[in-house]
């Protein structure tokens, strides 16, 4: 150790700071609030006890005056912000509930139907319109129709449209939109290919039905329509024919070659309605070439269930035509076994089916294939007026063609509705069948059904097929060729033979179970009094069919001038009870209920229902 010691630094202990006193004064610096009113009181009170004049002797100061409304301003809006709070919200609900009833009480019950019903419109109006996801992402939109080379004769352009619309109620034909083209009370005058009218002429078609003689003109013109008319009265030859001439147009102007086309597209929403609509077309481009003066046109059928390598052929062809189920279609454009790029015709036969639920996004879908502005055609017999909306919405400047009301049934079809019960229905059918020669089809809308009672037929000694939705494309085919061809009198079928398909000299069809839906037996009974003929239609009823049901039938009954038996007049509308007036449900077309109770809506909810379970719990 150094001599020189470490000596530690003493450190400073820092005395603890006295406790601070509370000081009075900050408590004086707190200056609580005083009412304005109290404050004038004591400034007032001061100012007297100075012996200075009050304020009503002498004059005010502009800024004091000033001060004191600003200060009256502030404390009525605090005046006001107190009421507001002290006013719940259950009070100003009830007030609002209060206008409202006040307000109902003065409407009429029409008035409050009607408000009703558009607000069910709005909940289940479509959110989009029919256009392509790229036309809806970019807003393209076009706004003028299509141009074509086609002119009606000069003698037709000339007439005034005092004489246009005397042809129209000639043939009850309803027409909506501008700039309509005239209508052509013959084919020749239509400018259609001379070896197509021979053809229709050995087809018993020797002058054009109403729906053609306005549609086919429309068409050609490049308009856009919506179309309806009745079962049988020639839809499919009015939206073929144009598309066959656009094709034939296009062909001679640059013949096809592998890998172009198809000009235009008939979609549809049943294989059997594809394989038809495909036949009739083929038979009309085969009368054109057999001609020798006009080319072959190429026409695909693409349905599921065929092998489409049974139509190479065809596809290493230059396409004209395809006609096509969604689906399918759907799996050929995705793996580009042909384009849309200069398809410029679009055709929905049985629209009101095709933009529904089931099928409404593949349309879109196959939209979005289109790369260019097209002709979009609309037709079907029954079509409610919220599929009449949503068309006009997406159409071009549309020309709304209606032959009698959409959804009415064919007024050349004598419809006879008998109680039978469900056990006697079996034994019944078979006299029911003596009525008429064969061939006859009976609908029944359970599979199930469909297989017994052609099973009980064949045991009977009566040929009969069968065709529903779970048999294969081989069964459907030869069920329907066999009884096309004669060799099977009975065609015992589901709803997917009533729409559209057609059969030669079918006198009787006979409902089995009569649909809910209005509409399917407008189609189903279309089957016979086709293409100016006359049928008879059989429906059997019982208290298993819905009151609702019983009540659509009835003033359908009542409106196509049919006898309608006691058991459907003893049935009374709950609507004339309440005093409404009876219109049609704009969902589906039937006059027997309101929007509330369609049996359509409840069944499209139902069904949107189970897809949301289904992709909440991943499939299962």
């Amino acid at each position: 150790m150094s001599d020189t010691e470490y000596v530690p630094k003493r450190r400073r202990v820092r005395s603890p700071s006295p406790p601070k006193q509370s000081n009075e004064s900050d408590d004086d610096n707190y200056v609580p609030y005083v009412p304005v009113a109290k404050r004038r009181e004591e400034k007032f009170a001061k100012l007297q006890s100075w012996g200075v004049r009050s304020g009503r002797d002498r004059p005010k100061r502009p800024q004091d005056e000033a001060e004191e409304r600003e200060a009256e301003l502030k404390e009525e809006e605090l005046k006001k912000e107190k009421a507001r709070r002290e006013r719940t919200l259950l009070l100003e609900a009830q007030d609002v509930l209060k206008k409202k009833t006040e307000q109902d009480a003065k409407k009429t019950v029409d008035e409050k139907a009607d408000e009703e019903d558009a607000e069910i419109l709005e909940a289940i109006k479509s959110r989009r319109k029919l256009a392509s996801d790229l036309e809806l992402a970019k807003g393209i939109q076009y706004t003028d129709p299509l141009t074509t080379d086609w002119r009606p004769p000069r003698f037709v352009r000339d007439r005034k449209p005092e004489e246009n619309e005397r042809i129209r109620d000639k043939y009850h034909i309803l027409v909506e939109g501008d700039d309509i083209p005239p209508p052509i009370e013959s084919f020749r005058d239509m400018k259609i290919p001379q070896p197509i009218i021979d053809y229709m002429k050995s087809k018993g078609i020797k002058s054009p039905t109403p729906i053609q003689l306005q549609g086919i003109p429309a068409v050609f013109a490049g308009r856009d329509i919506i179309g309806i008319a009745f079962t049988g009265s020639g839809k499919t030859l009015t939206f073929c024919l144009p598309l066959i001439m656009t094709a034939l147009e296009e062909e001679t102007k640059l013949p096809f070659v592998q890998g172009e086309g198809p000009v235009g597209i008939i979609l549809c929403p049943s294989r059997e309605l594809a394989n038809q609509t495909f036949e009739n077309i083929g038979a009309w481009c085969g009368a054109l070439a057999q001609s020798g003066k006009y080319p072959q046109l190429n026409c695909l059928l693409c349905i599921g269930g065929i092998s489409m390598s049974e139509q190479s052929h065809t596809m290493n062809k230059g396409l004209h035509i395809v006609v096509a189920t969604p689906g399918r279609l759907i799996d050929m454009l995705e793996k580009k076994r042909f384009t849309f790029n200069n398809c410029k015709y679009l055709c929905m036969d049985e629209a009101d089916r095709m933009v529904d639920l089931g099928f409404e996004d593949d349309v879109r879908n196959i939209m979005s294939f289109f790369k260019r502005q097209r002709q979009t055609l609309l037709f079907s017999a029954t079509m409610p007026r919220k599929i009449q909306d949503f068309a006009r919405e997406s159409l071009i400047q549309p020309v709304l063609v209606n032959v009698g009301r959409a959804g009415a049934a064919n007024l050349d079809v004598l419809q006879v509705v008998e109680y039978v019960k469900q056990e006697a229905k079996m034994v019944y059918l078979l006299e029911c069948l003596q009525k008429t020669p064969p061939p006859v089809i009976i609908f029944s809308e359970n599979k199930n059904e469909v297989d017994d009672i052609q099973e009980y037929l064949l045991l009977k000694g009566v040929e009969a097929v069968a065709i529903h939705g779970s048999k294969t494309q081989e069964e459907r085919q030869y069920a329907i060729s066999s009884f096309k061809t004669g060799k099977k009198d009975v065609m015992v079928a589901s709803g997917v033979a009533s729409k559209g398909l057609d059969f030669n000299d079918i006198q009787h069809v006979i409902i089995f179970s009569m649909p809910k839906e209005i509409e399917d037996y407008v189609h189903q009974i279309g089957r016979t009094g086709r293409s100016g003929k006359t049928g008879i239609a059989t429906t059997f009823v019982n208290m298993n069919t819905p009151e609702q049901t019983l009540l659509d039938l009835k003033y359908l009954l009542i409106e196509a001038g049919q006898k309608v038996p006691p058991f459907l007049q003893s049935i009374e509308d709950p609507r004339v009870a309440q005093g409404r007036s009876l219109s049609g449900c704009p969902v589906c077309g039937g006059l027997g209920h309101a929007l509330s109770n369609c049996p359509k809506l409840e069944d499209t909810q139902r069904r949107q229902m189970a897809s949301h379970r289904m992709e909440d719990t991943g499939g299962y």
